[in-house]
């Protein structure tokens, strides 16, 4: 893509974009969470052709309009998402952050199962609730830990040597 154009496209995600990554309950996963990531860019509905445009670009993604009046593009899946930080890395300002972080989480996906890599993503996760001045999250990694645990996928680690004797 031609360099002028990401950089326009990334001025727009730093200006009416976002980026997110999310701890969503999901009872039919494996350990219960599932970790959502997603890019959208937000417009008023009657200036859609920009998103419209948008997408073309990207060929991927939907548009939904609000019954707000803003219209958004978004993009959810994890391998189009890592597609578009890594085209506008290079551009961003204001969430240069924000592209890190979510680069790191993808490079950490998929989880397969494994409960101890569950845990370390979704502390990574946590820290866009700071970025992003998100007042709303209420899944965290202490919710996601307390369910792991509740239900033995977790165990705590005994590091104590003397206790550790007295119990075997």
């Amino acid at each position: 893509m031609d360099p002028t154009i990401l950089a326009y496209i990334a001025g727009f995600l730093d200006g009416d974009g976002s980026i997110f990554f999310q701890l969503i309950r999901k009872k039919d996963y494996c350990l219960g969470f599932q970790i959502r990531t997603s890019v959208a860019f937000y417009q008023k509905t009657e200036n859609e052709q920009i998103l419209l445009w948008l997408k073309a670009q990207f060929l991927s993604g939907y548009i939904r309009r609000r019954k707000t009046g803003i219209s958004d593009y978004t993009i959810v899946e994890p391998q189009e998402v890592r597609r578009i930080l890594e085209l506008v890395q290079p551009y961003v300002r204001l969430k240069q952050e924000h592209v890190r972080l979510g680069l790191e989480i993808l490079d950490k996906l998929p989880l397969a199962g494994d409960a101890t890599r569950l845990m370390a993503l979704c502390q990574l996760v946590d820290r866009f609730r700071d970025l992003n001045y998100s007042k709303k999250r209420t899944v965290t990694s202490e919710s996601v830990e307390a369910h792991l645990k509740s239900h033995g996928y977790l165990a705590p680690v005994e590091t104590d040597p003397i206790r550790r004797e007295s119990l075997g």
